[in-house]
């Protein structure tokens, strides 16, 4: 049978497709969390989930603007079907959407997958990391270097400052 692509709001799936998607990439609760209230693209061979990648919406700050940003979650292959172009097929859609809805696209990119997105598109911020904690503004040196953003009709300056709207746990 041939894959399956599948793209639905957090909102339209079934218990069952939440809990395969959080098997599929072993999610903490935080990080679940995360990759929830948005658009999820997923592979499906059969009735087996084998690739996953969410879209949610989020706020960060760029040159004293607020911007609607597509922010990037949870997105993982199983391993057996790994090398075959899965993740390229559900990042491509999620690129659609942030296109077609946000100001622009951002994520945080683990140390070995971050040459895989300047490579679609996405520079990587050059400039600090901040969030905007419920502290005040605090700097977020360990981010520093691991967002990458995806450009949209909104002027940035990547070697400027960047800061992301709050939550728990892994906070970009």
């Amino acid at each position: 049978m041939p894959l399956q692509v599948r793209t639905a709001h957090t909102a339209e799936l079934s218990t069952a497709t939440l809990r395969a998607i959080r098997a599929l990439l072993g999610l903490i609760e935080h990080d679940w969390d995360h990759a929830l209230g948005g658009m999820h693209t997923m592979v499906w061979e059969d009735d087996r989930l084998i690739a996953h990648g969410a879209v949610v919406q989020r706020r960060l700050i760029h040159g004293g603007r607020a911007l609607r940003t597509g922010y990037v979650e949870a997105l993982g292959v199983h391993p057996d079907h790994r090398g075959r172009g899965h993740a390229r097929t559900v990042t491509a859609v999620l690129e659609r959407v942030i296109a077609a809805a946000y100001d622009l696209g951002a994520l945080s990119a683990p140390p070995g997958v971050a040459a895989y997105w300047p490579a679609r598109g996405w520079q990587p911020w050059q400039g600090r990391t901040w969030a905007l904690t419920p502290m005040g503004i605090a700097r977020t040196e360990e981010s520093d270097g691991t967002v990458h953003i995806l450009p949209g009709p909104v002027p940035l300056d990547v070697t400027g400052e960047l800061i992301c709207d709050w939550r728990d746990g892994d906070i970009w």
